[in-house]
């Protein structure tokens, strides 16, 4: 069994496999983004006490398994990581050092899953995205 959290009156294990998609689902996530995007992920989970525990890029969406502790609003959580992460691909691939009032990266929406007792079916799924999307590919394209 996984690690619990704990806090001063609470042990706690919860975990959400959250999805969400670069504006207008664009297949931008790729080569050097794609390899700075987990570190870029990983600063704001921690400044808010949060985990990522396992996590897959595909070119158009974000896979993660994310653990929040239960004093934390997930919404929140999340906003804040795809606010900062957006901010940090501003500046690094985009030129931009202020002023980033209208520019976004990410959709407003976001797919939201608990993990239970299916967390290793999860990761597994998070872990095998690739293949999963080729084998898809081949049986829509090769028709």
């Amino acid at each position: 069994m996984s690690d619990y959290g704990k806090l001063n009156h609470t042990v706690w294990d919860c975990k959400f496999h959250v999805v969400f998609i670069p504006k207008y689902r664009k297949k931008i996530l790729f080569g050097e983004l794609k390899r700075e995007l987990g570190s870029i992920f990983h600063d704001p989970a921690k400044q808010k006490e949060c985990k990522i525990e396992e996590g897959h890029i595909m070119p158009d969406h974000v896979h993660m398994l994310l653990s929040v502790p239960p004093k934390l609003s997930l919404l929140q959580e999340i906003g804040f990581i795809k606010g900062k992460s957006a901010i940090q691909v501003a500046r690094q691939f985009g030129g931009r050092q202020r002023n980033f009032t209208g520019s976004s990266f990410w959709a407003r929406g976001y797919f939201v899953s608990t993990v239970g007792r299916d967390e290793d079916m999860i990761r597994s799924y998070i872990k095998n995205q690739d293949a999963a999307d080729q084998r898809l590919d081949r049986l829509l394209f090769n028709n």
